[in-house]
């Protein structure tokens, strides 16, 4: 993965169709998609249940780009070595999901992976200000996080902020929750490099119309040309 600050798009299976993962994943690749953004909830620390290592390392022989893995689940430490196993390449842990974060950051990379952290809408920046050094990416909630669909919550100035505060380092800065054409200028003007879209990318296809999230994806691509 060598690091670029171009806008990266990636589609998230949270959206997909659950029976069709494999096809899924090949038909929005073939449509465009720079990354695959895998949410994995525990119904604890969002209320939502969805994936586990099991089902990545399921879908790992079909993601021909990166395996972009976010988890919104507490504890994560015991769980990291599962996703290393799984093929992730990014791995993601929220700030709040745990009292080391530093600890969990450098087992992630430990474990060969790229390490992110994730920060919900309710928590400012310098939440991570000490941490960016162990971090290869931060993914800023704009919305809280637990279930797809929802609208946009407005995190420019946190985007700055955090765009800022990295600098020169190699930290991506990426953007997760009601991102549309409408949307993704905002947090790109701010700082914002990979874009998260569910609904707004698989909305009008499926995996027999492919077209459509093509056309999704090209719409959010050239609203931050």
């Amino acid at each position: 993965m060598p690091f670029n600050r171009s806008v990266k798009i990636a589609p998230s299976i949270l959206s997909a169709d659950f029976a069709d993962f494999g096809r899924e994943i090949a038909a929005v690749e073939a449509q465009g998609a720079d990354w695959i953004h895998v949410d994995v909830m525990d119904g604890h620390f969002v209320p939502n249940l969805t994936f586990g290592p099991a089902l990545c390392k399921a879908i790992r022989r079909h993601i021909t780009t990166v395996m972009d893995v976010h988890l919104m689940i507490a504890p994560v430490d015991p769980y990291i070595d599962a996703f290393a196993d799984a093929g992730a390449d990014i791995l993601t842990a929220h700030v709040e999901a745990g009292p080391h974060i530093h600890r969990t950051l450098q087992a992630i990379r430990g474990a060969g992976m790229k390490a992110g952290v994730a920060l919900n809408p309710g928590t400012p920046a310098s939440a991570v200000a000490h941490c960016l050094d162990l971090a290869d990416l931060v993914c800023v909630m704009t919305v809280n996080p637990g279930f797809g669909g929802q609208k946009f919550l407005d995190m420019t100035g946190k985007i700055a902020e955090l765009r800022a505060m990295i600098g020169d380092r190699e930290i991506h800065i990426e953007v997760d929750g009601g991102v549309d054409p409408s949307t993704a200028p905002q947090v790109v003007a701010a700082g914002a490099d990979a874009l998260v879209a569910g609904s707004a990318v698989f909305r009008g296809g499926s995996v027999d119309n492919p077209a459509p999230y093509g056309e999704n994806i090209r719409a959010i691509r050239q609203s931050v040309a």
